[in-house]
């Protein structure tokens, strides 16, 4: 349960090791969240987070959790939630892929969506059942600005953001009166490992700067965030320009 200042407790991060995920996990740490469950593929990367907010006072169990692996989703998260009520799920995984490759290879973009679509919608339902048991907390669901429009340079990875999205959304309109509350995050161009060797584009962030809008989303209860919340604006624009002009835009 939250504490008497409203900050959360506990927190269960599906994607453990993820730039953006540590970040929230850190900035929650500092405000008291004292147990961490991280969900991720075992990794000198997720051995690495769990032992740093160790080092920051949270009491941190890591779980073998495989997004892809739809069929062990229920038993695996079902261990964090059976340790007590979570006040936050932070859904933070998922795969760019490679544009070029995988329109060459099917079977690679099939990955892609398996992990980043159907992989979340498997894992959300899972925790959103338990939340729902409990009668509280908060799912936090990582989208992105390129489900906004896919482009052309990247319509596989943006059409599973884009089906994630609407899912969440969704999701979260059926949890009304349940007291859970479904938050979509809608970042821009971050700066994690996964961009690494990209060239930026406009109006490009931190994951700490995501972290921090995470942070001030579940403070207010709002149900979108966008990161930076200039992007609001910058996409209502791209959403409505005509088909032939939004072709011209750089790949």
């Amino acid at each position: 349960m939250k504490n008497a200042l409203g900050d959360p407790q506990s927190l269960l991060v599906l994607g453990g090791s993820s730039d953006i995920a540590m970040s929230t996990a850190r900035q929650l740490v500092a405000r008291r969240t004292r147990t961490v469950f991280l969900a991720g593929r075992p990794s000198p990367a997720l051995d690495a987070s769990a032992d740093e907010l160790r080092a920051l006072g949270a009491e941190v169990t890591v779980l073998d959790f495989d997004a892809a692996d739809t069929a062990d989703h229920a038993e695996v998260l079902g261990r964090a939630f059976a340790d007590g009520d979570i006040d936050v799920v932070l859904l933070a995984f998922g795969i760019l892929g490679d544009q070029a490759r995988d329109e060459r290879d099917p079977a690679a973009a099939a990955k892609v969506a398996q992990v980043n679509y159907v992989g979340a919608v498997s894992s959300s339902l899972v925790c959103a059942q338990h939340l729902r048991a409990q009668g509280h907390g908060a799912l936090v669901v990582l989208s992105s600005v390129a489900g906004e429009r896919a482009r052309r340079a990247n319509f596989i990875y943006g059409s599973t953001k884009a089906g994630l999205d609407a899912f969440a959304q969704g999701l979260g309109d059926s949890l009304r009166g349940s007291g859970v509350h479904v938050m979509v995050v809608r970042p821009g161009f971050v700066h994690t490992r996964m961009t690494a060797g990209m060239r930026p584009a406009p109006l490009a962030t931190s994951p700490e700067a995501v972290a921090g809008v995470v942070l001030e989303g579940l403070r207010r209860g709002a149900h979108t965030v966008w990161a930076p919340g200039s992007l609001r604006f910058v996409m209502a624009g791209v959403r409505h320009l005509p088909r032939p002009l939004f072709r011209l835009l750089p790949a």
